[in-house]
């Protein structure tokens, strides 16, 4: 069995990073049986003062299928980096993310020599897309260029979620980096046999948002899209908020809403309450500036609920599989144009779309090929550091 050592910002029992705590999370669900997974990461959610209650900091805890160690803020240095890198056998170092000091410090350790010779897996998790890399763009250059001058993403092995997102990678890396596509793992308990959804009235619509809540998911574009809507509108907001500045801007936004449309900030959920969430709504809503994949989407989708969502992310030709719409930010106007066919549509037509949406995303999570990708990915980069 091959041992896979994991650093990650956020881990289980985290909810604030979103898609790729719960990516990491399926793939551990999906192939703990098939490798050793061993995760570090932080001792606390992302943004949180505090640890994680009922887990034991500085050591290793089983989570799951996976062995995880909790660091401290004390232990987060380069020698407590160094120490889990030279005690914790593996054969793959598996590192998610790309701008995280997770990420960041292994790559300096193992440019210093200082680390055993192992495989690298880098998943980016979307970092490299255009949207993306516009946020607080001159640093991550700046970061980008001593890199490479210094060799420190040299002998990589990148993944990628998409063949979109591997151009992007190959965009921001170079045109010969070894780029694997091995798209995220769904959870294996998604799409579980259910009923019809909740019945849908004319002229009324209940949107849900659900993602953290900053720039690069562009909140601030839904509700300019949502404005001026006619029937009866419910937009529920569920999501960390990271950029408080940003925040207000959507409040800004909300508060000039007329009284037929009611707009409520509902808190963060937890993994384990999106289902709930997605199903007590009649569309998910998502005019994101990129994703890897998207994992609040195909969770909209198994819950059956409809998407309304960009064409930066892999989710693509959503309309003609009657299960949504992936439209360009550069045309907000398809967006309405959406909007106000949803609030048109009777309950008829709307069931036929929610089972349509759950039948899309049965297809998906039954795809075995993406877990076939993964004993590629591992096995092929694992293999090659055996004696």
């Amino acid at each position: 069995m091959l041992n896979v050592l994991v650093f990650v910002g956020t881990y289980l029992p985290g909810c604030k990073s979103g898609g790729p705590v719960q990516a990491l999370a399926n793939m551990v669900a999906r192939l703990g049986s098939e490798f050793k997974f061993s995760i570090t990461t932080a001792d606390r959610d992302s943004g949180d003062a505090g640890p994680y209650e009922g887990i034991r900091p500085d050591s290793w805890n089983k989570v799951g299928k996976a062995e995880v160690f909790y660091m401290s803020e004390k232990r987060r240095s380069l020698p407590g980096f160094r120490r889990i890198l030279n005690t914790t056998p593996h054969d793959v170092l598996y590192l998610n993310s790309f701008f995280s000091y997770f990420t960041v410090k292994p790559l300096v350790l193992r440019k210093l020599g200082l680390t055993p010779a192992a495989r690298l897996v880098l998943a980016p998790r979307g970092e490299f897309s255009p949207g993306a890399m516009a946020i607080k763009g001159f640093k991550k250059r700046v970061y980008m260029t001593m890199g490479k001058v210094c060799g420190l993403f040299k002998d990589i092995f990148w993944q990628a979620s998409s063949d979109h997102e591997a151009d992007d990678i190959r965009r921001q890396i170079g045109p010969g980096a070894a780029v694997i596509v091995a798209p995220d793992l769904t959870a294996p308990q998604l799409c579980q046999e259910k009923g019809l959804k909740k019945e849908k009235t004319k002229n009324r619509l209940k949107l849900v948002f659900l993602s953290r809540i900053c720039r690069m998911k562009n909140l601030d574009a839904a509700l300019k899209m949502v404005e001026g809507l006619e029937g009866e509108v419910f937009f529920d907001i569920y999501g960390p908020i990271e950029d408080e500045a940003y925040w207000r801007c959507c409040q800004k936004l909300m508060s000039s809403f007329k009284e037929n449309i009611q707009v409520r900030y509902r808190g963060v959920v937890s993994h384990q309450q999106v289902a709930a969430v997605m199903e007590d709504g009649d569309f998910f809503i998502l005019p994101t500036r990129g994703e890897n994949f998207g994992h609040a989407i195909l969770e909209a989708l198994s819950a059956g609920c409809p998407v309304l969502i960009s064409d930066r992310t892999p989710w693509r030709g959503l309309a003609k599989a009657r299960v949504g719409w992936d439209f360009p930010l550069e045309e907000p106007e398809k967006f309405r144009e959406a909007l106000r066919a949803c609030l048109a549509m009777d309950n008829v037509i709307y069931q036929q779309w929610s089972q349509g949406a759950r039948a899309f995303a049965q297809r998906v999570i039954q795809d075995e090929t993406m877990v076939a990708r993964y004993r590629c990915l591992f096995q092929e980069t694992g293999e090659k550091t055996q004696p």
